[in-house]
């Protein structure tokens, strides 16, 4: 496939070329061209992923874009069934695996806000044959929810072992517990990736709501998302929507039994379409950045936040090299059914993948940019997570995207504008009421005074006081810009109730 590899190559190049300045501070958004940006790089979206299907020899393949919550780009390629060459489409209906965890996790927390269960309660209260494990140690914990969530409970990896137990009933999943499981690790000390964790929380479910995991997910989040072309079991979709799954083995395509819906659904049944499936990641988007809004009500954007938020940390890969070439290491964890990662320039992804004997998918968003994409293709375990990641940097290379940046509170700004006041001089600085107790034991009048001046001289006649950038509702910097050079102050709050300056910095940053 050289065709592939001079493809990337090429849009490697001009990735780099676009590349944008990611260290300088922006407003919330501030680009009122931004939307159209984004839309005038969905041809180039296009011809990517038609051509990484290609390359991959998926039958059939589709895709979409979602920005701000609205699906604002999306397309297709290739067939669903090659027998009878149906075109696939954003309406077309294709298994997601274990993009189904998410969804689980959401359900353990709605039961959990809801009081019906705690995240740290033994898996043996909905069990009980979970108190009769034989733990690889006697000081093991007992397995929590929390484990199950975060693939933390000790089990071994099971892929694939797992993907081919999708339509095993309740009483035997319930009998492999009560033979007793193997354990790779005690419970709570590594991450471990386990499809039986969540198929074992969509038990749970069942025993917390009163109602099998399928119909609780679809009555208390599918419907309210609208998400109406979204099943479990493959014979209730419409024939002409249904995605066939196959291999692609001695160079042609050999099609791959469909699994009937069982217990294990819960880590990777779920059958979906673009449409439906950008309601969800909408969902996930508006959780950023916190607010006083109305809240959803499928679930409160706090515990959005909660589910996305890296709670086991398996791995640091610091020779991570992006599409376009630069190298930039990247921490990843496991968040509620959910990855979670950060690269070297701050930024954060999540999503999750999916892969079954048949089919392939990815979701991913970036929570700090309001943007996310998603891909599915049925051709067995497609890897469409370089694809996405792909697609994710052309378009903020192209677009010129930068983070959303938060609105600094009040007080912020309150202590910025008396900062500015007592600068260079620092004249009556230990009357005026805005620092902490700690501040003149640890930052000496003379030096202070010393310091500015000289930098003021350095830097010339002010001309401008810029806008305090926060990092967070206690923190930030602003600059002041000189005829000569400009000058960086950052300070700091307290926790206090009215808030004092307990740390402050000075530096010149070039023009």
């Amino acid at each position: 496939m050289p065709y592939r590899f001079l493809l990337f190559f090429v849009l490697a190049q001009c990735i780099a070329a676009a590349q944008p300045n990611v260290s300088s501070p922006v407003s919330f958004f501030a680009d009122p061209d931004r939307l159209e940006k984004i839309k005038r790089t969905l041809p180039l979206i296009d011809s990517l992923y038609k051509a990484y299907a290609g390359s991959i020899h998926s039958p059939g393949f589709v895709y979409g874009v979602v920005v701000d919550g609205v699906l604002v780009g999306s397309g297709q390629t290739g067939v669903l069934e090659t027998g009878k060459k149906t075109p696939a489409s954003t309406q077309s209906a294709f298994r997601i695996a274990s993009m189904s965890k998410s969804f689980t996790a959401m359900a353990i927390l709605q039961l959990r806000d809801a009081g019906k269960l705690q995240l740290d309660d033994p898996v043996s209260k909905y069990i009980p044959a979970f108190a009769r494990q034989a733990y690889p140690a006697t000081d093991a914990p007992a397995v929590t929810i929390r484990h199950l969530l975060t693939h933390a409970a000790g089990f071994p990896e099971d892929n694939p072992w797992g993907d081919r137990q999708l339509a095993k009933s309740d009483k035997e999943l319930l009998q492999l517990v009560d033979n007793g499981i193997s354990y790779s690790n005690v419970p709570g000390v590594a991450y471990e990736y386990s499809n039986l964790g969540f198929t074992l929380l969509g038990h749970i479910i069942q025993k917390a709501s009163g109602q099998p995991y399928q119909q609780y997910i679809t009555q208390h989040i599918l419907k309210p998302l609208g998400m109406t072309h979204t099943f479990w079991e493959y014979s209730d979709v419409p024939a002409a929507a249904l995605a066939h799954g196959y291999r692609w083995l001695n160079n042609q395509w050999t099609e791959q039994p469909l699994l009937h819906d069982g217990a294990w659904g819960a880590m990777g049944g779920m059958i979906t379409n673009i449409e439906d499936f950008s309601r969800y990641m909408a969902l996930h988007l508006s959780a950023w950045p916190p607010r006083s809004d109305k809240e959803s009500p499928v679930l409160k954007r706090s515990s959005l936040r909660e589910m996305q938020h890296p709670w086991n940390v398996p791995s640091l890969n610091a020779g991570y090299t992006y599409p376009s070439g630069r190298p930039c290491p990247v921490a990843a964890a496991y968040a509620y059914g959910l990855r979670w990662t950060k690269d070297c320039e701050g930024r954060v992804a999540v999503g999750h993948s999916g892969g079954l004997p048949g089919f392939g998918s990815n979701w991913q968003i970036l929570p700090d940019y309001g943007i996310g994409v998603v891909c599915f293709s049925n051709v067995t375990y497609a890897p469409t997570t370089f694809i996405n990641n792909l697609v994710l940097d052309t378009l903020m290379a192209a677009a010129g995207l930068k983070p959303r940046q938060q609105k600094p509170s009040s007080i912020l700004e309150k202590r910025k504008e008396q900062l500015v006041q007592l600068l260079p001089s620092w004249k009556a600085a230990e009357t005026a009421g805005i620092f902490a107790e700690n501040f003149f034991l640890d930052y000496f009048p003379d030096s202070l005074r010393k310091e500015a001046t000289a930098l003021f001289e350095k830097a010339g006649k002010i001309i401008r006081v810029g806008a305090v950038v926060p990092e967070n509702n206690l923190r930030g910097a602003f600059l002041l810009e000189g005829e000569k050079t400009n000058l960086e102050v950052s300070f700091t709050l307290t926790p206090e109730y009215a808030p004092l300056i307990q740390e402050y910095h000075i530096r010149e940053r070039r023009k």
